[in-house]
């Protein structure tokens, strides 16, 4: 067995090794070897709920039978391996049988927010070439504004209550049966997803995603939800639910596809994301497992202040990511939930690779306790993954000195580490920026600042582009975040600079009130103390404004680069 916390993270480390065969295929991983047996093919894959109380489940053979009708269906209306399809749904069975009949193609999944506005879906389908959309009704209508503008895309397949609006239907093309259709081997560097990042610093690129970096996210997951996955399938009863959109990382890497790679069920809720909602949902369907961004909990923690005296959870452990959690949040989870949250940290191109662990499966299968999270840590690397703070020239920063936070292409064992993307599609040069030193020897940067402490915790300061100074003082806006969420007048906040001729900039605070609290001069005057007798003097808000609602990017990350611009023509205009 490895040795107890704290030696545990070590050992897991000198202890794990890849194993990334030749040839891999999500499909076949996290439904056709379920589908295969008959112990596993009937278990729950998906269990959904629409907002309007449909409901249902699909079987593990269910999903394989449809995905391959799909896969042959798609396959005589000419898609190739290698051909972009977008897929524009909100959490709903037909979005889990899309990514596996996809996978059976050797396609390429591109995943897009049922959020998107014409614009949006229109610049992605353009830039990706996409052959062939898969859309139902929450976005089918934008689609279509866009359709004659890309000339590449030849189809688009209506879902739900869509049907009659595209060039065909769903149920037409799963009405026929399979027939003779073979399923295509991949290469385990295969493209298998085109994931676009959120844009937080600049103009969304195009992330390609290879088969073996849903590999690269299992360590992470399995620790990040406290040995997740082990034992039987048929012997758990583990359940997974997350309000995280499928259509990004978040919710497809780090929640369906991983889930299914177990063989376990995984709720889908096709609706609006509400506290009481979410407290509901896992109640009724048992949830043991979940994924909540900050920005979620901190609604849950204001609307639903003791969820224990309400609803019967569940829940056994909760993983964090998007955004720093801060110790309010994290401190509202231990009392009121009575776990702690494991927080993550991971991008689109090399997802899940720092984060913390209340307890690992060893080796014997025996569960054992792992590294105790710190409030407000991003946590340590998951193993397999080599994790650094750099400098500017790509040299390992001291520890406790502010840098960049990078990813080894090498594990500690020298072996090639499977989460990497392929690169930025159609942008060569923009990949070849992402990485530091060479071909032997590179970091990927992840264009995020942090601290890592002498036993190898990492303390988020921010995006680099969001981290400033101000009188020479260097402010990373999440913890002056943190500081002011703890005030109950407080919903969420967002700290940018203000430009400032004599201190080169203020530290300026867009807060988002509390439900029925008033925003005034006292207010304002009370947050500022409540920050300053926390924090250094110099990180206070010397500005307030009060907003309804933050600028968030689709993934859920509040935009403070919305923020900065508009403080930045504001000054422009007041010059």
């Amino acid at each position: 067995m490895l040795p107890d916390a704290p030696d545990a993270h070590a050992a897991l480390h000198a202890d794990f090794r890849w194993k990334v065969p030749a040839d891999f295929n999500i499909a076949w991983a996290c439904c056709g070897r379920w589908a295969a047996s008959p112990a596993t093919a009937r278990l729950v894959a998906v269990a959904w709920e629409a907002e309007d109380g449909r409901s249902g489940t699909l079987s593990y053979g269910q999903l394989q039978d449809q995905a391959l009708r799909l896969a042959a269906g798609l396959q005589r209306m000419g898609v190739q391996r290698g051909d972009v399809v977008a897929v524009v749904m909100a959490q709903r069975p037909e979005t889990a049988v899309c990514h596996i009949a996809l996978q059976l193609l050797g396609a390429v999944v591109m995943p897009l927010s049922m959020l998107f506005g014409p614009e949006a879906l229109a610049f992605r389908l353009q830039d990706s070439a996409a052959v062939l959309a898969v859309a139902d009704e929450t976005s089918m209508d934008h689609l279509l504004q866009v359709h004659a503008a890309c000339p590449a895309l030849r189809h688009v397949l209506a879902v739900g209550a869509a049907a009659g609006q595209g060039s065909i239907d769903w149920r037409t093309v799963l009405a026929r049966p399979a027939g003779r259709f073979e399923p295509l081997v991949t290469a385990a560097d295969d493209a298998a997803l085109l994931i676009y990042t959120s844009g937080t610093t600049g103009p969304p690129k195009g992330a390609l995603i290879p088969q073996r970096a849903l590999l690269g996210n299992l360590s992470g997951f399995v620790c990040s939800q406290n040995w997740f996955g082990s034992g039987a399938p048929q012997a758990s009863d583990e359940v997974f639910w997350s309000p995280a959109d499928w259509a990004w990382t978040g919710g497809l890497m780090d929640a369906l596809l991983p889930t299914l790679y177990f063989g376990r069920r995984i709720v889908a809720f096709q609706g609006r994301f509400t506290p009481e909602r979410a407290f509901d949902l896992m109640q009724r369907h048992r949830v043991t497992h979940s994924f909540l961004f900050p920005t979620a909990l901190k609604a849950m923690m204001k609307a639903v202040p003791a969820p224990q005296a309400r609803y019967r959870l569940h829940l056994r452990s909760v993983m964090s990511a998007g955004e720093a959690l801060g110790d309010a949040v994290f401190g509202w989870c231990r009392q009121a939930l009575g776990l702690t949250v494991n927080e993550m940290f991971g991008q689109t191109e090399i997802n899940y690779i720092v984060g913390n662990c209340g307890r690992f499966v060893d080796r014997d299968g025996c569960s054992q306790p792992g590294w105790p999270a710190r409030p407000g840590s991003m946590g340590r690397a998951y193993p397999g993954h080599r994790v650094a703070v750099i400098d500017d020239a790509g040299r390992e920063c001291p520890r406790g000195t502010p840098g960049d936070v990078a990813l080894h292409r090498l594990d500690v064992h020298g072996q090639p580490d499977p989460v990497f993307f392929l690169g930025y599609w159609k942008q060569p040069a923009a990949t070849t920026a992402k990485f530091t030193g060479d071909a032997n020897d590179s970091w990927c940067r992840t264009g995020d600042t942090a601290v890592m402490d002498a036993d190898g915790y990492l303390w988020y300061q921010g995006r680099s582009d969001d981290v400033f100074k101000s009188a020479g003082y260097r402010i990373g806006p999440s913890e002056v975040e943190n500081c002011l969420v703890k005030h109950p007048a407080v919903a969420n906040a967002a700290v940018v600079p203000k430009p400032d001729s004599e201190r080169g900039a203020l530290v300026k605070a867009y807060v988002v009130l509390a439900p029925g609290v008033v925003g005034n001069a006292a207010l304002v005057q009370a947050l500022q103390q409540h920050v300053k007798g926390r924090l250094a003097p110099y990180e206070y808000p010397k500005e307030i404004e009060f907003i309804e609602t933050l600028p968030m990017t689709t993934t859920g990350k509040v935009q403070r680069r919305v923020l900065r611009l508009q403080e930045e023509a504001r000054a422009r205009g007041a010059a």
